[in-house]
């Protein structure tokens, strides 16, 4: 079962577990992802994945598709919202959905003996973090918004659940920067109204829906003034969660594991636009504006652990990353084009 499967990192994780020989269901209410997405899914696959419209704080809900499903051996929980800004405005949105859904979840999960689950986490949980690259043993610090304090409180319900007993074994991934589509076109980043990330803004005024990118701040203590992030490509990242599921599979997982996924490399936003640039021969309008509130100057991924115990590595580059998103926006404009004609 993956939750939020229809989602921008989900529906490229139901791709790669096809792929590795699983059968996904897709449990979505579709508040932050897009029916196209699972058109997407079936051009790729060839066949299309079964998809319960439901929310997955709804106990009952969720009970009928364990049930209606009967041999569900894991879940993939995505299912949560995202967007920062939003969540300093409304904190009891994403407590409800993000901490909620969880809790229901595991309850629903131990009833019906599923015991495996692989938990979508951020580096989020680092806060600014004293030392660079952040490894998992890095103190995870306070929470700078609602939404980072939903990944840290779960992370904190998933580790007194194991310290309880309960048969649930947990991974949680803490991802770093998702960025790209699927080498098809056929899926990617869907955002909703104005994007809150870099890339589909990149993509987005490269295309002419932006008229400028606003890089925010250009007096970080970093090589060129501006932010560092380490930019891992999604269909890497959905890689990540088929060798979590494997591991949990395999008896090998502890009752609570944590790891990083990201590329071990950081970069500048302004490399981001470089390699943008280089990968698509795109001239990009930008400008450099204020500092962002929120934002912190740099962070990056020691990969050590998730590289020796779960045998993960990203292996995209940040062009080939830039390149596969840039098609995905080709691929929208062109649909949209069909539409209006």
């Amino acid at each position: 079962m993956v939750t939020g499967g229809a989602g921008y990192i989900g529906s490229h994780t139901i791709v790669e577990l096809v792929e590795a020989g699983y059968a996904p269901v897709i449990v979505d209410n579709f508040s932050n992802s897009e029916e196209s997405a699972l058109e997407g899914i079936a051009a790729i696959l060839g066949h299309a994945i079964p998809c319960h419209r439901i929310d997955c704080a709804d106990a009952a809900a969720l009970r009928s598709v364990f049930a209606q499903e009967g041999d569900i051996c894991g879940v993939i929980h995505f299912a949560a919202y995202k967007a920062v800004g939003e969540s300093v405005e409304e904190p009891l949105k994403y407590y409800h959905n993000n901490v909620g859904s969880l809790v229901t979840l595991l309850q629903v999960m131990q009833e019906f003996g599923v015991f495996n689950l692989v938990f979508s986490s951020s580096c989020t949980v680092y806060g600014i973090p004293e030392q660079l690259p952040v490894t998992e043993q890095t103190p995870v610090q306070k929470a700078n918004s609602p939404y980072g304090n939903t990944k840290k409180v779960c992370e904190e319900i998933l580790t007194d659940l194991a310290g309880s007993g309960s048969r649930v074994k947990s991974i949680a991934l803490r991802y770093f920067n998702p960025i790209g589509a699927h080498p098809s076109a056929l899926i990617g980043e869907l955002p909703l109204g104005v994007p809150n990330n870099l890339v589909p803004f990149i993509t987005q005024t490269a295309a002419g829906i932006r008229e400028q990118l606003t890089i925010f701040g250009n007096d970080y203590d970093t090589p060129d003034g501006t932010c560092i992030r380490d930019y891992v490509h999604v269909v890497d990242l959905a890689r990540a969660h088929v060798v979590a599921v494997e591991r949990l599979l395999q008896g090998k997982a502890d009752s609570i594991e944590f790891y990083n996924v990201g590329t071990g490399q950081g970069n500048t936003v302004l490399e981001a636009v470089q390699a943008f640039e280089r990968a698509t021969g795109q001239k990009l309008n930008h400008k450099i504006g204020p500092r962002r509130a929120g934002d912190i100057p740099q962070i990056y991924a020691d990969v050590t652990k998730s590289t020796e115990v779960l045998g993960f590595r990203a292996t995209s580059t940040l062009e080939e990353a830039m390149k596969s998103a840039w098609d995905w926006q080709l691929t929208l404009q062109k649909e949209t084009s069909n539409a209006e004609a």
